[in-house]
């Protein structure tokens, strides 16, 4: 045993010493486990104690908050996507096979640069789960959310480490622009009711999503039909991620949209249903079982189950990256 643990320390310890040089002293780029730490600690807030704190708490009201955050991020995410898109993916950068520049060329700097803010974002995300759980919309705080947020960081590391440049910048130019369009959408939702009109798209949002993993695993899978200077295993690593979150996005759509999805809210004969003067409960209206918020009165009232006061079910569970 003590044999095969100072062999897999000697591996790690060669393994970090072929790192970028450049970020070697940068912030949580010395080895993996702060942000192993991080992420667990994440996952551990909005899965258990989280809920635990607000358990007998009422929601807190957020809105402003999340308005200024989410227009926020779409300011983060267009920086990132447009000098991404100057330095090299508006025309600089070749498709097919784009090596890393290693050099501390002006360029090649503000690439690494680029690539460690856009690893930080992935934490700044954390934020969306926590406005869930403070707000007690716990069932928002999905597998697919809580995976997705918890993996990206990690995932990133590995190629701020390595590789912050060249072909593995794909995938954040083409998820920066996503999340252009992603933040605005929940920006303008948490604005309130009245904006509901112009809120129409989640559907093709989360088509667009599916689109995205398609072009980030399609490119990156690309190197195993021709000769490029690029690390092989990077390849793998990307593509396995498009494909696993594509994957897990599909089954969320088909859920979701699907021709045989029942109607959560069934109305019958055009009328609110009597719900016997529970409140925030499960409820049955002659006969048919529902779930939502119930007004004090009775009546049953539709529930709101959108993290940003918006009618849209399972907001953000579909969101990526």
């Amino acid at each position: 045993m003590a044999y095969i643990l100072h062999n897999a320390l000697d591996l790690y310890n060669k393994t970090m010493e072929n790192g970028d040089r450049r970020v070697q002293e940068w912030p949580l780029m010395q080895s993996p486990g702060p942000t192993i730490t991080i992420c667990l600690s994440y996952v551990y807030f909005v899965k258990v104690l989280g809920p635990a704190i607000m358990k007998n708490r009422e929601p807190l009201n957020m809105r402003w908050l999340m308005v200024a955050y989410n227009f926020f991020m779409v300011y983060v995410s267009v920086y990132i996507f447009l000098r991404l898109g100057f330095l090299g993916w508006f025309g600089k950068f070749n498709y097919k096979c784009q090596p890393v520049d290693y050099s501390d060329s002006p360029d090649a700097t503000e690439m690494a640069h680029l690539a460690w803010w856009y690893y930080i974002s992935k934490f700044v995300e954390f934020t969306d789960t926590i406005f869930f759980v403070l707000r007690k919309k716990f069932s928002h705080v999905s597998t697919l959310h809580v995976i997705h947020h918890g993996v990206m960081p990690m995932s990133v590391w590995w190629g701020v480490k390595f590789t912050p440049g060249g072909h593995s910048t794909f995938f954040a130019f083409v998820n920066s622009f996503v999340h252009i369009l992603m933040y605005i959408y929940y920006g303008v939702a948490a604005i309130g009711p009245h904006m509901y009109k112009y809120l129409w798209w989640k559907k093709y949002m989360t088509a667009i999503q599916m689109v995205q993993f398609i072009m980030i695993f399609v490119h990156s899978f690309q190197l195993l039909f021709r000769e490029c200077d690029y690390p092989k295993g990077f390849m793998w690593w990307i593509g396995f991620h498009a494909v696993l979150f594509w994957f897990l996005f599909w089954d969320f759509y088909k859920n979701a949209y699907g021709k045989s999805k029942k109607k959560n809210v069934p109305v019958l004969h055009g009328t609110k249903h009597v719900a016997n003067g529970n409140v925030n409960g499960s409820v049955k209206a002659n006969g048919i079982h529902q779930n939502g918020n119930i007004q004090t009165n009775g009546l049953h009232k539709r529930h709101e189950n959108s993290s940003n006061g918006v009618n849209i079910e399972e907001k953000n569970s579909w969101k990526n990256d």
